[in-house]
């Protein structure tokens, strides 16, 4: 297999620019939707932001590179061959490698990444070693020229990943996460392990760009062989996830692909974005992984029909009540305003409907002393006396809200329909308190009809005019009893002047307190209207602050969580 020339390398270039972004969209993210997400999801997507940050701030550009493979693949004779040096122990007894060992390329200081990566086991290649200075090197493949610079690589050997101690696997894949590129070494036995495939390159496939297939120990089979198994490999790493594959055949032992190898790390360490690519790879993976704990969209509360829960909050705050009263009251005041003059003393023996509700406005005026009972004292604390509201009205609210939150939240995930209905349930009461406060502090009253001043001075007027001629009657009367000359007294056609003044002005101030009686049903039909309106308008603001907003909160932290996991994943 001839070397794979400079430039033909499959690492996509990723800006730190982009990369900063998606790790700032996916933190995001985590901030406004995280106890809604699905937990397992949210802790790798920590890690990946955490470990993409701790990356970028890391100087130099390094590309780290890791050989991992089974126990007897012979990955540490690779290494030893990439390096040119017996850095790694090789021997009979498995497993040989417990803690990675590191190969740097170049004059660069590595040893922050190194810290970072947890590797204290460290050899700097000499590129001018010659080759053939010891077992397993001593093959000439350094004769064959690597177009390009492996300045800046480091090439990690890591502990085998089925190995029968649990640190070194633990080892192991505590590395693979943070590594740049992955070169799966795997031999003619153990190629097609379950563990290798189901456990580790499946669940990293998405980093196809920076994945390499190793059959190693190739010296052992035929040239057809070899044909054969780096197909059926590279089959079976397609069918593990990894898009457009790639398998080289080596031989730690006669030098057999060592040259290509070599190559591939020196286009992967080209660009110096494998690093970068493998950090988007995670932030893309982790966006992808919580993407469908999100729908595609969400209600828009204002849009969601609310008919039936503001009228059914407006019973429980007794507004029907509250109106009944309203409509009362203003027949009351316009009894007293354009009732008949004599009559009008009947007033004190009706009730104020309001002042009972203590929803009353004294002006500004001291309040007629009463006795205090436990219903002054609910006043004192800003409460009315409006009836509690009944069971039934009760079960109709709460069944109104859930009804509007199951709209609201239409589509929506179970956890976030959840979190929809713990936002709107509180379970603290509030919501009784806050309607009796919204009918407390709407205005009740309005100005007094025109009317009622043109129909007060004509029965003033009316009512002078009959006791007025009362007066007359009685003087007469006097004047009769004391047997003294009458005066003569006016007449209008045949009746009296004084029975004309007191029938005039008790009939027709009767009469206009009748037709003032039906004109007040009227005017109190309106003023309910009015006031409906303005006690509908307060029991929404309750309704908006308690239900809609709440509701409205969560929906907007899923519309973000959704945005910013769509920038992540790109």
């Amino acid at each position: 297999m001839s070397p794979i020339r400079m430039g033909r390398a499959r690492v996509a270039t990723v800006s730190a620019a982009e990369l900063g972004t998606r790790t700032t969209e996916l933190s995001m993210a985590l901030v406004s939707g995280a106890d809604e997400l699905d937990p397992s999801g949210v802790e790798l997507a920590r890690r990946v932001v955490d470990r993409a940050v701790e990356r970028s701030g890391i100087a130099g550009d390094h590309t780290v590179v890791a050989l991992a493979g089974a126990t007897g693949s012979g990955k540490s004779s690779l290494f030893n061959a990439l390096v040119g040096a017996d850095v790694a122990t090789i021997g009979a007894r498995r497993p040989t490698t417990s803690r990675p060992t590191a190969g740097l390329w170049g004059d660069a200081d590595a040893s922050e990444l190194l810290d970072w990566l947890g590797v204290a086991s460290r050899h700097v290649v000499d590129p001018a070693a010659g080759e053939g200075q010891g077992p397993g090197v001593g093959f000439g493949a350094g004769a064959v020229q690597v177009a390009g610079s492996l300045d800046g690589l480091v090439l990690l050997d890591l502990p085998d990943f089925d190995s029968r101690e649990l640190e070194h696997r633990r080892e192991a894949e505590r590395v693979l996460e943070l590594v740049d590129v992955f070169v799966w070494v795997t031999d003619p036995q153990k190629y097609a392990d379950a563990r290798l495939h189901d456990e580790f390159v499946s669940l990293l496939s998405h980093h196809d760009a920076v994945t390499l297939g190793v059959l190693n120990q190739a010296d052992r089979l035929t040239a057809e062989t070899v044909t054969v198994l780096t197909q059926d490999l590279t089959k079976l790493l397609v069918a593990d996830g990894v898009a457009d594959a790639k398998v080289l055949a080596t031989s730690a032992l006669t030098g057999q692909g060592i040259p290509e190898l070599k190559q591939r790390l020196a286009n992967a360490v080209a660009g110096h974005a494998a690093s970068r690519q493998r950090l988007k790879a995670d932030v893309v993976g982790a966006a992808t992984k919580l993407r469908p704990g999100v729908a595609d969209s969400e209600a828009d509360v204002g849009r969601v029909p609310r008919e039936a829960l503001d009228a059914s909050l407006a019973r429980a705050a007794g507004v029907p009540i509250v109106l009944d009263a309203v409509a009362r009251d203003y027949r009351r005041e316009a009894f007293a305003h354009t009732g008949w003059l004599f009559a009008r003393w009947t007033k004190g023996f009706a009730s104020d409907p309001l002042r009972r509700l203590r929803l009353d406005r004294t002006g500004g005026r001291p309040p007629i002393p009463v006795e205090i009972d436990g219903a002054d004292v609910r006043a004192v604390l800003g409460r009315s006396s409006i009836p509690a509201p009944t069971v039934s009205t009760v079960s109709a609210v709460d069944l109104a809200t859930r009804s509007f939150v199951r709209d609201a939240t239409e589509g929506l995930p179970v956890r976030w329909a959840q979190a929809v209905e713990d936002a709107v349930d509180g379970g603290d009461g509030g919501m009784s308190d806050s309607l009796d406060r919204a009918v407390i502090g709407t205005s009740l009253r309005a100005r007094r009809p025109v009317w009622w001043f043109v129909v007060n001075i004509l029965q003033w007027v009316l009512g002078l005019v009959a006791l007025a001629g009362l007066i007359w009657y009685a003087v007469l009367w006097v004047f009769a009893l004391l047997q003294l000359p009458r005066p003569e007294t006016p007449a209008v056609g045949i009746l009296p002047l004084p029975l004309v003044m007191l029938v005039v002005g008790v009939l027709i101030g009767v009469g206009l307190g009748i037709l003032s009686r039906w004109w007040a049903r009227v005017g109190a039909r309106h003023r309910r209207s009015v006031v409906g309106k303005r006690l509908t308008e307060s029991v929404a603001a309750v309704a908006d602050e308690h239900i809609l907003i709440p509701v409205d909160e969560v929906l907007l932290r899923h519309r973000e969580t959704r945005e910013h996991l769509e920038a992540a994943a790109g």
